[in-house]
């Protein structure tokens, strides 16, 4: 069982939820704020994606990014910032036609997907580690072992720690293979992602098998969407990894009840404490992956989106 929990609240994510509960953040001050009441409420991470306040759809704007960077560094908190870098990746394909692309296509190369990554310089940035049927119908994730390769040497020049994606066991081997190529630094950052149609399913003992085929000097968390995202805090720190809870994967606190970041994080804080573990304060968390700790030695990063967020505002005007 893990006795130091890292905590990530995944605040927003991108698919259509924002019609469904009206706690999903939309705007950079809403995603802002909401990353700032999990931190107060414990999160030792906060990942991040935007949305397109005029669509509340997923969005890839660097500017979004870094206006809610900027804002999260100017707060009274300082939580690892994680920020997604696995837009674009969507393929939604005729199935009479499978050459032809439909609407709902967001299809880029590696480089473009890490554009705000490249600009901001997160502490952590997601890799999607493989291809996914993405639910139903016609749409895919597409992540082949070029464009992972490609986006883990680039995110490792940029300083950046890649938070590897899993979602069935093939992703794994594939990250196990980047790893033993050296393309991945020590500790490498696992997060094993369960009941996300058609990936993994959530399963107790699949999970326990795909800890078992980790690198042993790995950190890794897991989590569970939907209903299954509490009680698989439990089910995480158990198998000896770190969790995830937020609005990205779940919009409910119990039955019938809407959830906030803020209190999906207080509730995962409580099940952790419970069980005798204690959670991570960020610069544990930065200990354990391996980030920078010192707080001069973020500055410039703090910078950074501050800079951008200026230059971006002048073209503007």
């Amino acid at each position: 069982m893990n006795r130091n929990v890292i905590l990530t609240c995944a605040l927003t994510g991108a698919g259509d939820t924002a019609g469904k509960s009206e706690h999903v953040p939309v705007t950079p001050q809403e995603i802002a704020d909401s990353g700032i009441a999990a931190a107060r409420s414990g999160a030792s991470i906060i990942h991040i994606h935007v949305r397109d306040p005029q669509t509340k759809q997923g969005s890839r704007d660097t500017e979004l990014y870094a206006e809610v960077a900027r804002l999260i560094r100017a707060s009274d908190v300082d939580p690892v910032i994680n920020m997604t870098a696995g837009m674009g990746g969507d393929l939604v394909i005729d199935p009479e036609n499978p050459t032809t692309q439909l609407e709902g296509t967001d299809l880029v190369n590696q480089t473009e997907r890490l554009k705000h990554v490249e600009a901001l310089r997160p502490e952590v940035c997601t890799l999607d580690c493989g291809t996914l049927n993405f639910g139903e119908g016609s749409n895919t994730y597409i992540s082949t072992p070029d464009m992972m390769r490609a986006g883990a040497a680039r995110i490792r020049e940029l300083g950046v720690k890649p938070e590897l994606e899993i979602f069935d066991t093939g992703n794994l081997w594939f990250a196990n293979v980047m790893y033993e190529e050296g393309l991945l630094d020590d500790p490498p950052f696992y997060q094993l992602c369960q009941g996300i149609p058609y990936g993994a399913p959530v399963d107790a003992g699949l999970l326990h098998a795909m800890v078992n085929m980790l690198p042993e000097t790995a950190q890794f968390t897991s989590f569970a969407i939907g209903r299954n995202q509490l009680p698989w805090v439990a089910q995480s720190v158990l198998a000896g990894g770190h969790v995830r809870v937020g609005l990205e994967d779940n919009l409910y606190l119990s039955k019938g009840v809407k959830a906030t970041n803020a209190q999906l994080t207080e509730r995962a804080v409580g099940i952790i404490e419970g069980m005798g573990s204690a959670v991570a304060s960020p610069d544990e968390a930065r200990e354990m992956l391996g980030l920078p700790v010192a707080v001069e030695e973020r500055a410039s990063r703090h910078a950074t989106h501050q800079s951008f967020t200026d230059s971006a505002l002048t073209q503007e005007a």
